[in-house]
């Protein structure tokens, strides 16, 4: 007996037939059996399903001799299962991979419950893909499993059936099946979760939902819309056959007069000549169903006015005037931005006229984002080698929790801020600042950059339009224009950033200020962080950062994450860091042992909680090399990302690490130790020497007594590599002595003691670096 019966009805869809059995046979858990059901469809889904069923055993192939819809062609299906668990996927649908044994897990964490409610995503043609906006109400947090009663909310989200797994022998005892028509999800959902005695939730995107690009079959107009009315009598019948079930009643109401507002408000579902029909039926059951207590007269929504009074006429005039209502008040919305955005500039006009204040420095990242990168490292340096100069921390309201106390707090776009940019001698950024600066005579610009770069940057990407994508190029000349310093933390920068963003500053080859707490931090420190990150005593941490793809729409995931995890076994936590420009984490839903910390503060935090850095082309490998941790570089799609972006050297051969071309590689470069090994470390050396020769915890001392304090000489002296103590990684710190030890190194210790480095050994995956290599191209 399986585990799993998956019941696929096909009609019509056999350009997505093929990749929806294939998600469903290609799952890491094999214990399963896939009914696919040709519901007498006159294209070649049933010869598909036949050549399915041909090459895998576990494919049953039904064909119906008549078309019978699709409830009756998913009964067809549950008559022929012998699993565990049912689960249904609609045929132009597909499982994510994974699916079946996250969700065999949960089951078997929660006692096997009569239905297990996962979550899914919409995928749309364009290729964009955007999960429930409700999966909140999925949480696994708190007792499981539990009833409906417990957690009323889970009626809020879609009531399909595709979105979930039922126990077959709970299926066959409530007598479950589908009734004929359209909606025929909805006499099957509401009795299920409503009966069942116990339930739980998955927290994951199990189901990538198919947004077509001309819509559903529900999105047709006909007549069939009309089954609407016969789903939600089964519906209520089955309440009124169940006395123990009549508490569902108003909220059953709710959902009814909600769902036919929402078909007849869809232009393209009723006929023309049938939609005052569907209003006087929606009004007999607003009628018949009605219970004590339901809203009445004005307390209505408006959908409900609808239904209740069975009245095009008196919903449009509704509608009017609400709509009416809402441009008066986007009306009045844009005159007071005009008006305020109109002060503002005269403001800033004002203050340009008034002294500039030469104790006064402003400093923003990345275009509003909170304290960090290289302009936090140098506010904290101005308020200890210049604390003279009074320091102001330009960011969205999101992220003033991340400003030091000691310093000022800005929002962008306030009357505050403008002043700040007219009148403060100093401006630090890792960006621009906005475009309407006027660089007044005496002030100090500082472009700290944020990183080495690797990918083509400024003027470089005049011959890539996939990158550039409208860039100005003229007003990023003119920015340039007001920089008085450029930051560079080696000669390969400093090569790039005068070439691509050609002015008159002088370029501050001094290493970058954010990798300076890789050398002050402590052990302790290691500690503090890795348990405030959740990170398991004993644990082996990988940070996992790819960067942003200027070729793709929407985020890549090449890699399997919870795959990785089981291969490399329990010992091993991946911490998980999407790109900013993405906006969403890497996975659907991390917990365990794998960590999403998209969101935190501060990714040099992550740096030193870490153990080892997974990247593909990320700046973050220049500035984790100088923490001397083992590096692995993901290079799956270099081809295509040096032909969309450009890159200034061959990564792959000058890596700072073992490289991967496949997840497998990558599994097998952790399970041999080859990720640490000798022949890693002698790459990540040559690496480091190259591109971190000033970061030694002095970078943003220099730059202030340099800019600030006028000093040209007698600066902090560069210190040699051998002499640099980066603090070690919690697998890597040696055992510590005396009450002072934190408990987390001293579990991290024997950890270290037990896995020694691997033997020396060639790497067939990472070239040796043969000769000189250029660091730039030559143009």
């Amino acid at each position: 007996m399986p585990r799993f019966s998956v019941i696929v009805p096909a009609f019509k869809v056999q350009a997505y037939l093929h990749e929806c059995l294939e998600s469903v046979l290609e799952q890491s858990y094999p214990d399963l059996e896939l009914i696919a059901v040709d519901d007498c469809s006159p294209d070649a889904c049933g010869a598909i399903i036949d050549e399915f069923a041909a090459r895998d055993a576990r494919v049953l192939a039904v064909h119906l001799p008549e078309n019978v819809g699709l409830g009756r062609a998913r009964n067809a299906g549950i008559e022929r299962a012998t699993g565990d668990y049912l689960l249904f996927l609609d045929s132009d649908d597909t499982l994510t991979p994974d699916a079946l044994h996250a969700i065999a897990d949960r089951l078997k964490e929660t006692a096997e419950p009569d239905v297990l409610v996962y979550d899914y995503a919409r995928t749309y043609w364009s290729g964009e893909v955007r999960r429930n906006q409700l999966a909140a109400e999925l949480s696994e947090e708190g007792p499981a499993p539990f009833r409906l009663d417990e957690r009323p909310g889970l009626l809020r989200l879609l009531m399909v059936v595709w979105n979930k797994a039922y126990r077959r022998e709970f299926v066959e005892r409530e007598g479950l099946t589908f009734p004929p028509g359209y909606y025929e999800d909805t006499p099957w959902t509401y009795p299920a979760m409503m009966s069942a005695e116990s339930i739980a939730t998955l927290d994951r995107v199990c189901v990538h939902y198919r947004q077509r690009r001309h819509g559903s079959i529900l999105g047709t107009s006909s007549r069939k819309h009309f089954d609407v009315f016969a789903q939600y009598d089964r519906v209520f019948a089955h309440v009124a056959a169940h006395p123990e079930l009549e508490r569902w009643r108003p909220l059953l109401f709710r959902r009814m007069v909600d769902h036919f507002s929402t078909v007849f408000v869809k232009r393209d579902r009723l006929p023309r000549g049938a939609r005052a029909e569907f209003l006087r039926k929606a009004r007999d059951h607003y009628r018949r169903y009605r219970v004590p207590g339901s809203p009445a007269g004005l307390r209505l929504p408006l959908r409900h006015v609808l239904v209740r009074f069975g009245t095009h006429r008196t919903y449009r005039l509704l509608s009017l005037l609400s709509r009416a209502r809402k441009r008066a008040v986007r009306l009045t919305g844009a005159l007071r931005r005009s008006a305020r955005t109109a002060a503002l500039r005269l403001h800033y006009r004002v203050q340009l006229r008034l002294p500039l204040r030469a104790d006064r420095a402003v400093f923003s990242s990345h275009g509003g984002r909170g304290h960090g990168c290289n302009p936090g490292a140098l506010e904290s340096a101005f308020r200890t080698y210049a604390p003279h100069v009074r320091t102001t921390w330009i960011a969205d309201l999101e992220h003033h929790h991340t400003i030091p106390a000691a310093t000022g707090r800005l929002r962008p776009g306030t009357a505050g801020y403008w002043t700040a940019l007219a009148r403060s001698k100093y401006l630090v950024n890792n960006v621009d600042f906005d475009r309407s600066l006027v660089k007044r005579p005496g002030q100090v610009v500082i472009q700290t950059q944020h990183g080495t770069p690797l990918k083509h940057m400024g003027l470089d990407l005049q011959d890539r339009p996939a990158a550039a994508r409208g860039t100005d190029f003229a007003e990023l000349l003119r920015d340039a224009d007001t920089w008085d310093y450029c930051l560079s933390a080696n000669r390969h920068s400093t090569l790039v950033w005068e070439r691509a963003f050609p002015s008159s500053y002088d370029t501050l080859e001094y290493g970058m200020p954010r990798n300076d707490v890789f050398q002050q931090a402590t052990s302790a420190d290691v500690a503090r962080l890795r348990a405030s990150l959740g990170i398991p005593e004993g644990a082996v941490a990988v940070l996992y950062a790819p960067t942003y793809r200027d070729y793709r729409s929407g985020q890549r995931r090449t890699l399997d994450l919870e795959r990785v995890l089981r291969q490399l076994g329990p010992r091993f936590v991946i911490l998980t860091r999407a790109h900013h420009r993405y906006g969403a984490p890497l996975t659907d839903a991390p917990a365990g042992r794998l960590i999403d910390v998209s969101d935190h503060p501060s990714v040099e935090s992550l740096c030193l909680a870490s153990d080892a850095l997974v990247t593909d082309y990320s700046s973050l490998m220049f500035d984790y090399a100088g923490l001397d941790r083992p590096i692995v570089v993901h290079a799956d799609d270099w081809e295509a990302y040096e032909a969309a972006r450009g890159t200034y050297f061959d990564l792959r051969a000058f890596p700072p690490g073992a490289v991967a071309r496949s997840e497998d590689e990558l599994i097998d470069i952790f399970a041999t130790g080859h990720w640490r090994g000798s022949r890693s470390s002698q790459l990540r050396a040559a690496f480091r020497e190259r591109f971190c020769p000033y970061d030694d915890g002095r970078a943003a001392e220099r730059v202030v007594r340099r800019v600030v304090l006028g000093e040209t000489a007698g600066l902090p002296p560069f210190i040699p590599f051998a002499e640099r103590h980066p603090v070690p990684s919690a697998v890597e710190a040696p055992p510590r002595t005396g009450a002072s030890a934190p408990p987390e190194v001293a579990a991290a210790a024997p950890l270290a003691a037990a896995a020694p480095l691997a033997a020396a050994a060639p790497l067939a995956a990472v070239p040796a670096p043969g000769g000189a290599l250029p660091l730039t191209e030559q143009h």
